[in-house]
């Protein structure tokens, strides 16, 4: 089964570029670069997010607690992936000069935070209910930064739409369906995209830098972008690359040329799922 479905995802993948396409149960000979790139690949992952990135995402659960940063003297913008705030409480001072002000927008259903300089204190808490009925406890602390943005994303909201779309289609057709979506840069129905663009990682003259994340019902998948920055053409191999909990692994060209750069793109199994 595996080898025919091996000549329909290289099919698949043709309209959207993909080079080469391989499955987590097919392993090449050790050539000694397999180390080395699933290396690259979890430590790019790992890195935490560069500091000149002021947006925060932050993934939840209903009644949970969500400690945050938020900007003194500026506006921050607090948004539900896929939801809806509908209200927000909090306890007022009774001194509206020093007090912290929330304005609902009502076409998208964000939330708007202000910070006043009067603002005494370096945290505050208020609880915020949406339109889904899920219930999040703010707890964040002022900072003198930009204005920036939060999203909360709750798998609670995704995971039935997601388990669909995956449902729809065999385990084989999904992994090669989500690998298409990624390279046109298309959401599957239900999954949740975390943009990243994590600091880059670099071994000899391979850079990887993972710059998104889609999660789903049963599979998590990640998008890297490969860079030679060597003198001399790479030959990139997927089993070569892959980490050991890869379902499957695409890249667009195997044929890294020096000063170029490439995607890559990892399916794995989601946390908890049988697979």
């Amino acid at each position: 089964m595996m080898s025919s479905m091996f000549s329909l995802s290289s099919a698949c993948l043709f309209g959207s570029g993909m080079a080469s396409f391989s499955w987590g149960v097919t392993r090449r000979p050790d050539t000694g670069f397999k180390t080395l790139g699933a290396a690259l690949l979890v430590a790019a992952a790992s890195l935490t997010a560069s500091p000149a990135l002021a947006d925060q995402f932050v993934e939840t659960a209903d009644n949970a607690r969500i400690d945050c940063t938020l900007s003194r003297d500026e506006l921050t913008r607090i948004a539900l992936v896929g939801d809806e705030f509908s209200s927000v409480s909090k306890i007022a001072s009774g001194y509206p000069y020093n007090d912290f002000g929330v304005t609902h927008e009502p076409v998208r259903g964000d939330i708007y935070i202000s910070v006043p300089p009067s603002f005494a204190a370096n945290s505050l808490s208020f609880f915020a209910t949406s339109k889904q009925g899920f219930v999040y406890k703010f707890a964040c602390r002022t900072e003198p930064i930009e204005a920036h943005q939060l999203f909360i994303t709750n798998p609670a909201l995704a995971k039935p739409a997601a388990e669909t779309w995956e449902n729809e289609r065999s385990e084989d057709q999904t992994i090669i369906a989500l690998v298409k979506a990624m390279a046109e840069g298309v959401t599957p129905p239900g999954y949740s995209v975390h943009q990243r663009m994590m600091r880059p990682v670099r071994t000899g003259d391979i850079e990887v830098q993972l710059v998104a994340e889609y999660r789903g019902a049963g599979f998590n998948a990640q998008q890297f972008v490969l860079t030679n920055r060597g003198n001399t053409a790479i030959k990139l191999g997927e089993a070569e690359l892959a980490p050991k909990s890869a379902r499957a692994i695409s890249i667009a060209q195997d044929i890294l040329e020096a000063g170029t750069s490439t995607s890559a793109y990892v399916v794995t199994a989601a946390r908890g799922t049988a697979r």
